[in-house]
Formats: C-alpha cells, structure tokens, sequence
C-alpha cells in the first residue's frame, strides 16, 4: 500500500499536553477502527504549528475520510515517492 505523509496546521500543537496528545491519538485509533485495515496510522511528529503525520494507505481518500470523522485537519497529503536515509549514501 502507498505511504502518505499528512499536513496539519494545528496553531499551538507544540504546546499540546501529554493528555491533549493522548486524547487525539485515542479518538483517531477509534476512527481507524471503523474504517478497517485498508488505512494505518504509523507514526506523528509535533512541531510548533503543525502535526506531520505518516500513514499507510489504499488512497489519500480513505486519509480525507479519517481526517473528516475525527475532526482533524488534513491541509496536505503527499504521496511518498521514495525514502532515503544515510545508508543509501
């Protein structure tokens, strides 16, 4: 399955409380529940503004659709192209 990368403006995100975070993370595991394996969440990355999310995917739709039932933003899907990482050097 193709590897997207997700864009979410969220003002503040980096000030977020443990308990903010865990809360976001238990309400959008909910939401993959129900949408079933064909979309996984793998990891997120929290900045000032912005949440960076990596999820595996049939299709950016099925990312759309979970952003909509959990209330999160999408701003940006990318389709990963390719990785690479220092041992490729």
């Amino acid at each position: 399955m193709p590897k997207f990368i997700i864009e979410r403006d969220i003002p503040g995100a980096g000030k977020m409380t443990q308990a903010d975070l865990h809360a976001i993370s238990q309400r959008s595991c909910a939401v993959l529940r129900a949408l079933g394996p064909q979309v996984q969440w793998i990891e997120s990355y929290v900045t000032d503004d912005k949440v960076y999310c990596v999820y595996i995917a049939e299709d950016a739709e099925l990312i759309r659709e979970h952003a909509e039932q959990g209330g999160f933003p999408a701003n940006r899907i990318s389709e990963v192209r390719a990785i690479i990482d220092p041992a490729i050097a």
